[in-house]
């Protein structure tokens, strides 16, 4: 067992929160138990997550994506109140991490999306991504797949690239803005989470391979990451809930 406050306390420290500007409150967002001795993991918030952690005895819930935004409305609709009211009837705390989470070096969602890939990490991409390179090149269909067997089983590709992929741009979730950047900078390959209309010709004119392996796909490797690392340190169980998302 221990204390709610001392976990999220130290979560904060270990992904520097005060060093990112979100588009939403990261830590905690919602408060429950004042103890802990299980911790449920997902990648976004729901009732179905709030109702299982709920049935699994959790008392903290960590998301990758959490319910509050700064581009929604303040109102609490019917939707937030379900969601709140399976949040109070658990007595669970809710926090989230997001692009903190997504940019750590260690137990962030790209560090471990090229670790899962053999990247060798070299430098960020923009901010929250990695950039780095394989031991030698590969044929394109050798790294396509890996990304089958580590992330999603069927990853929309653009093969506008090399054949042979050695330099490698990741950044998790909705990045399809950055293909433009990645191309700029010479990588062989780009791969995110979602497209974006432009994403086939653009990445057909700038000579790049652009893969979207699925937002909820590339974004499921850091949190459970954080909760193991949070258990580990505070001798607490954790669980992973699978919410699978085709998106």
């Amino acid at each position: 067992m221990a204390r709610r406050d001392e976990i999220l306390d130290y979560a904060a420290e270990l992904l520097d929160l005060a060093a990112f500007a979100d588009y939403g409150p990261q830590g905690m967002q919602v408060v429950g138990a004042e103890e802990v001795t299980k911790i449920a993991c997902a990648v976004s918030s729901s009732l179905e997550l709030f109702q299982r952690a709920a049935e699994a005895d959790a008392q903290l819930v960590l998301v990758h994506h959490g319910l509050l935004w700064e581009n929604e409305p303040r109102t609490i609709d019917l939707r937030m109140r379900r969601r709140l009211e399976a949040l109070f009837a658990g007595d669970l705390t809710l926090a989230a991490y997001h692009l903190a989470l997504d940019a750590h070096p260690e137990i962030g969602n790209n560090a471990l999306l090229a670790r899962e890939l053999g990247v060798t990490v070299e430098s960020p991409f923009q901010a929250i991504g990695v950039g780095g390179s394989l031991p030698e090149p590969v044929p394109l269909e050798s790294f396509l797949r890996r990304v089958r067997e580590a992330i999603a089983p069927e990853p929309l590709v653009f093969a506008e690239g090399p054949d042979l992929v050695q330099r490698v741009a990741i950044l998790s979730g909705g990045g399809s803005r950055y293909l433009v950047d990645a191309a700029g900078e010479g990588y062989d390959l780009y791969l995110t989470g979602e497209p974006a209309e432009p994403s086939l010709h653009l990445a057909r004119e700038l000579g790049i391979t652009f893969v979207a392996a699925g937002h909820y796909a590339t974004e499921r490797l850091g949190v459970q990451a954080l909760a193991a690392r949070l258990a580990e340190r505070f001798a607490l169980a954790w669980e992973f809930v699978e919410l699978p998302n085709p998106v």
